[in-house]
């Protein structure tokens, strides 16, 4: 394909920041136009703003996309303000030909690129959008109904034998344009983004966690199928060992693609035949992030209200002191407060403690789910729109196919089960660093001559149990019969 060279052409970057397998920028590539890629910061009220760990991740995204682009002969180019208009503005001032991107699937996102696309269309510019952030766009798995799925099962079912296509090389050469003169004085420097904390500067366990960027993307990647991915299916339960990818946050902001993972797993089970029961389970966990994606797109109310009705009149206690303990990891219970902190330390909570936490929240404390919701929002580095809003509707019961309200972790088992050891305790709790195994996940019913050689005192150095578990079960249960009459099955 050829357009007219005297004219750039535009790619517009967002949740896409990777050179690799991304259609948008190859198909800008193959016009043989001089090529201008730039981001746009709109904090404006059309789209919901990133919460201040996502923010603190995206600027080291666009810090490594920029360094990449560089490194083809490109640039990246950040612009910030009304999207609407300063994507009309970029378009006219440079006298670009065509834009590229890459789709997103919210509610808000796709009215802001549909009315972006028609307006440049009617001025003469051609607006090409591309499926580059899930392995099947959202309305490609249907089924036999010609419905999208409700049920991850039969969806797993219908993607596994399709077949994925193979990602895109990265381009090794951009020929990057100029940008006129009537915007450079609006090009923004990163810094002066605001992305990152400054007063006070509570980044310091990202930075230490985590490294943003498509390089450091690949490297976890291929370190995952070296260490992680053997053994996967049983280890991934487990928070103190690292047994999960922590690719999360990558994918989220696009820094590498699922179809990427697909076929980098798929050559290690060519290679490793004996990899294949861990590997599917690793990719089914991928296919789940696409199916979180067709119900966001098909249902766009999941982050802001319950998807089932009857759970309009669930008696949610709105009680901002308990909600407080939660947050802060001081709920007495080690497991949900062992995660709590590894989430405001690092940005990131292992899977399993994220539903443990959740259901205590939920059920235990019987707070309203969008408040935990909107918290993983503000403090997850993964905080992603579609997992995050269909992970807390699971937990609670509300969603599509989702865990029946009943299901109430008890988090202490659940800590003897997934933390047998207390090593994952220990890692956030250190205050409870000298209790023996034994009473790591029940501090309370430890010997009094145990907590004083371990320096704990109960409801000083370590809070009692916030609400006991047998009585906020029985709270939970009878709040659920509220709804669904007495025939309401229970189990633990």
């Amino acid at each position: 394909m050829s357009t007219d060279s005297s004219s750039p052409v535009l790619v517009w970057f967002r949740d896409d920041h990777r050179l690799a397998d991304n259609p948008a920028l190859a198909a800008a590539v193959a016009t043989g136009s001089q090529v201008l890629c730039f981001a746009v910061l709109d904090e404006t009220e059309c789209l919901r703003p990133l919460g201040g760990a996502s923010r603190w991740w995206l600027h080291g995204s666009l810090e490594a996309l920029g360094d990449s682009l560089e490194r083809t002969g490109s640039r990246l180019a950040l612009f910030r303000g009304d999207t609407h208009t300063e994507i009309e503005r970029i378009a006219q001032e440079t006298g670009a030909s065509e834009i590229f991107w890459n789709r997103r699937y919210g509610a808000a996102e796709i009215a802001l690129d549909t009315a972006i696309k028609k307006r440049l269309t009617d001025r003469g510019l051609k607006a090409r959008s591309f499926g580059g952030r899930l392995l099947h766009e959202p309305w490609e798995i249907i089924n036999q109904a010609g419905r999208p799925f409700q049920v991850f099962t039969p969806y797993l079912r219908a993607v596994m034998p399709r077949p994925i296509a193979a990602p895109l090389p990265a381009p090794k050469r951009i020929p990057g344009g100029s940008w006129p003169s009537s915007l450079r004085d609006s090009l923004i420097p990163l810094e002066d983004l605001g992305l990152e904390p400054s007063s006070p500067d509570w980044a310091g366990g990202l930075r230490k966690a985590w490294r943003a960027g498509e390089p450091a993307a690949r490297t976890r990647l291929m370190d995952f199928l070296r260490e992680g991915l053997e053994g996967y299916a049983e280890n991934r339960d487990r928070p103190s060992m690292s047994g999960t990818s922590r690719l999360s946050p990558h994918l989220r902001f696009g820094e590498i693609s699922p179809r990427q993972v697909w076929h980098a797993v798929a050559a290690g089970v060519a290679e490793h035949p004996g990899l294949a029961r861990d590997a599917e389970k690793f990719l089914s966990e991928i296919v789940w992030r696409d199916f979180s994606y067709q119900l966001l797109h098909f249902h766009p109310h999941l982050p802001v209200r319950s998807h089932s009705s009857r759970f309009d009149g669930f008696p949610w206690i709105d009680a901002p002191r308990t909600l407080k303990a939660w947050q802060q990891g001081r709920t007495g219970y080690p497991i949900v407060d062992a995660g709590m902190r590894q989430l405001w330390q690092t940005g990131w909570m292992h899977n399993r403690v994220r539903m443990i936490t959740a259901s205590f929240l939920v059920k235990h404390l019987l707070t309203d789910w969008r408040e935990g919701e909107s918290w993983f929002w503000d403090t997850l580095v993964d905080a992603d729109p579609a997992n995050n809003a269909f992970s807390w509707q699971w937990v609670a019961g509300s969603g599509p196919d989702s865990a029946p309200f009943h299901r109430i972790f008890n988090p202490v088992t659940q800590g003897e089960k997934f933390d047998p050891d207390g090593d994952y305790v220990r890692a956030f709790i250190p205050e409870l660093a000298g209790v023996p195994s034994t009473y790591i996940h029940r501090p309370w019913d430890a010997p009094p001559d145990i907590l004083q050689t371990a320096g704990i005192r109960l409801g000083e150095t370590y809070p009692d149990p916030i609400v006991p578990h047998g009585l906020a079960r029985e709270r939970a249960l009878q709040a659920f019969r509220s709804l669904r009459g007495p025939e309401a099955e229970e189990q633990s």
